[in-house]
């Protein structure tokens, strides 16, 4: 047996910039065993800055130059961490993002810059920064695509702010146009002349209105008033002037120059565990102008280093070039190149930097296929067709099918005690003491994510939705963990996000945390044993009646979209909406359906097992109108392309006696097994409408997907 190596280094990538995006790719081709890595970014996605300006002229769509960290995270086996950090403690060895900590032995800050210009008044509410690159990419396609004049500004006239008012008045050529370059002192002053001379004359040619010598008093929402009085019309301002540190590192302790983490030869800052790259960073040892250039060379650098670091290995350097060619590009298919003061312009040139830029992205995108463990030969009859052809799904994918479950269930003998009630088919029991009644359940779930904090509050919804699902009130829980080996550090890190984690869920649902068990084993399982109080008799899955309407307050979707994220096939902004929609409470929603006929929660066997579960206790049938069923963005698209859960065929087959009209892959998402799911709720048709609307006005994307019926048995229609 080959023993299971320990986690015993946490490695804490802060910023999803051009060296963190190459160093994953790097590490997911030779990880180095001990190490849990992390990644820290405000969103699935980051923006490539070599392609912006192609993409506000209108040469690439909006993903073309996306970044998508999702699946860069899943290839390095990392856990993303979606969220801002805002402060970095090298002492305690902590990064905080929002109110979390995380704790690492080594860390690096790939953030990048800023354009935000916090003392410019209007700006925050008007302007839009060019850096971070992500809101300038979203409102920039919203307003290409209007209609009638446009008027935009932009803010600093280096070769950033040029190259995206050149893009802007290409881009913009369809519309009655008005852009204005705006800069304080002399327009691409830090360039040759031949390369100002021959931007200006590009800009000309683009009917561009440059202003020099002039700084900007005020941003308004159709204006921006200069130092002189003048006034110049915008709809659009982007501010481009000058790239500023980002502000909360001034108070991290690090050696910093104007407000950039100063680093030496190897890539290290003043705390010696703690790297830096990029535009966040200034190199002291040889000082270089911000450009991604620099940041691309570095990333081997710091991936050896960063093992280096972990393993105690011996570091290298870091040996910038003296210049580097600068393609530049002119608003057309069009680019100037600049070096050693010489400038040149072509089309010829643009289709390079298309060519670089592109091979870049196929880099971060076409990621290779890592093969898997082989197998020892021989091995036992039927290994393999138990393993299957890919990795088996976590959460609810994960579960032990129907079928099999029901054969185990029904050979156990009848329960005997009287303040025990049975409740066939439902997945909390009623236990009654003393007149009070008192709902238990239990549920737990093998990892789908590898944030663990994330993990815990969707495996706490999931289990807090047997309770909901009987309209009773969160009484109590424990937790159940199976920690993967890892250092007692690591291990200390890992208990205190979880059990943070859990007790803000359940204190938000009214329940109280009284402890648990923990272990460790081969990977992170977290589960609760929940309990729950009913004022009145609990909602069962019995006692639908025909004609009651059937409303679902969560989409579907989950189990084919963490399938395909474990492939990584899933687009990252569909793997963060479906995170979104998993940790959503059902606590209000419980109250506002306390009067159903019948509920349940929408979990492992998908949408229509557990109908079917209503259907068979209840004694009649249901129709399921699958076009009207909610899913979540991006389901139908991967189901459409093959992707499902590994639980999909045992729902399929459990599900019992359902008849299924026009097949396809919507309708296979009705067996889709759902993580954390909604609830699905029988109820009187003519309370239908009031409650759909109390739902969406508590923030449910509730629907009215069905109907009960006498005709015994489900059908899909």
């Amino acid at each position: 047996m080959t023993p299971l190596i320990p986690l015993t280094r946490d490695l804490v990538l802060i910023g999803g910039g051009h060296a963190h995006a190459l160093l994953l790719r790097r590490w997911g081709m030779n990880p180095l065993p001990g190490v849990r890595l992390t990644l820290i970014d405000p969103g699935p996605l980051t923006a490539y800055s070599g392609m912006l300006p192609g993409f506000v002229a209108g040469h690439y769509d909006a993903a073309t130059p996306q970044i998508d960290l999702v699946r860069l995270a899943r290839f390095a086996g990392a856990r993303l961490i979606l969220g801002r950090a805002s402060h970095l403690d090298p002492v305690a060895g902590e990064v905080t993002v929002g109110d979390r900590r995380i704790g690492f032995d080594a860390a690096s800050l790939d953030i990048g810059v800023t354009s935000e210009m916090p003392g410019l008044p209007g700006f925050a509410e008007h302007g839009v920064p060019a850096k971070p690159l992500g809101r300038l990419a979203r409102d920039w396609a919203a307003f290409r695509a209007g209609e009638g004049p446009a008027r935009v500004a932009v803010i600093g006239g280096g070769v950033a702010g040029a190259e995206l008012v050149m893009a802007a008045a290409h881009g913009l050529r369809h519309r009655e146009a008005r852009v204005t370059l705006i800069e304080k002192d002399r327009v691409l002053g830090a360039v040759s002349d031949s390369a100002r001379a021959l931007v200006l004359e590009r800009m000309e040619r683009l009917g561009i209105e440059v202003i020099e010598g002039a700084g900007v008093a005020r941003v308004a929402a159709d204006y921006v008033t200069l130092d002189d009085g003048r006034e110049v019309v915008s709809d659009f301002t982007i501010g481009a002037a000058g790239a500023r540190p980002q502000g909360w590192l001034a108070q991290s302790g690090l050696v910093l120059t104007e407000g950039f983490v100063e680093i030496g030869p190897t890539l290290q800052s003043s705390a010696p565990q703690v790297f830096a790259t990029g535009d966040c960073a200034h190199m002291e040892f040889d000082p270089r102008p911000k450009a991604g250039v620099y940041a691309v060379r570095q990333a081997p650098v710091l991936f050896d280093n960063l093992r280096a670091a972990l393993s105690g290995g011996r570091m290298r350097d870091y040996r910038p070039q003296k210049d580097y060619l600068k393609l530049i590009s002119l608003g057309g298919k069009s680019a100037m190149a600049e070096k050693w003061g010489r400038a040149v312009a072509h089309p010829a040139l643009w289709l390079w930097k298309d060519r670089i830029d592109r091979r870049f992205m196929e880099k971060l995108s076409d990621l290779p296929e890592m093969g898997n463990a082989r197998l020892p030969d021989p091995v036992a009859e039927g290994v393999r067709e138990a393993l299957g052809d890919k990795p088996m799904c976590g959460g609810c994918g994960a579960k032990v099918g129907r079928g099999a479950l029901r054969e185990a269930l029904a050979g156990l003998p009848a329960q005997s005690r009287a303040d025990v009630v049975a409740l066939p088919g439902d997945d909390a029991g009623l236990i009654v003491t003393g007149g009070a009644r008192q709902v238990i359940s239990t549920d737990h779930l093998r990892a789908m994510v590898e944030d663990p904090d994330l993990m815990t509050r969707i495996a706490a919804i999931h289990a807090l939705g047997d309770i909901w699902a009987m309209a009773a009130r969160p009484q109590a829980a424990t937790v159940s963990l199976i920690l993967p080996r890892m250092s007692a550090e690591m291990q200390r890190r890992t208990m205190a996000e979880i059990m943070r984690a859990a007790r803000e869920v359940l204190d938000a649902a009214g329940a109280h945390l009284l402890g648990g068990h923990s272990s460790l084993g081969s990977e992170l399982t977290v589960g609760f044993t929940v309990t729950g109080l009913c004022e009145r008799d609990p909602v069962t899955l019995g006692g639908a009646r025909p004609g009651a309407a059937l409303i679902l307050t969560k989409p579907i979707g989950s189990g084919t979209i963490m399938a395909a994220e474990m492939a990584r096939s899933a687009p990252g902004p569909v793997v963060a909406r479906a995170w979104e929609a998993m940790v959503q409470p059902q606590g209000r929603a419980s109250e506002i359906l306390a009067g159903a006929q019948a509920m349940t929660d929408v979990t492992g066997f998908g949408l229509a097992g557990h109908l079917s579960g209503i259907c068979e206790a209840s004694g009649c049938g249901a129709e399921l109108r699958v076009a009207e069923v909610p899913l979540m963005e991006g389901a139908l698209e991967l189901a459409e392309a093959g992707t499902r859960s590994t639980l999909f065929a045992d729902n399929m087959a459990g599900a019992g006696a359902v008849v299924i009209g026009a097949g396809g892959a919507r309708t296979d998402l009705m067996f889709d097994p759902q993580t954390a799911g909604g609830l699905l709720a029988a109820v009187d048709a003519t309370d239908a409408e009031r409650l759909l609307a109390e739902l969406y006005a508590a923030g449910y994307p509730a629907a009215l997907v069905g109907q009960m019926v006498e005709e015994p048995g489900l059908r899909l229609v």
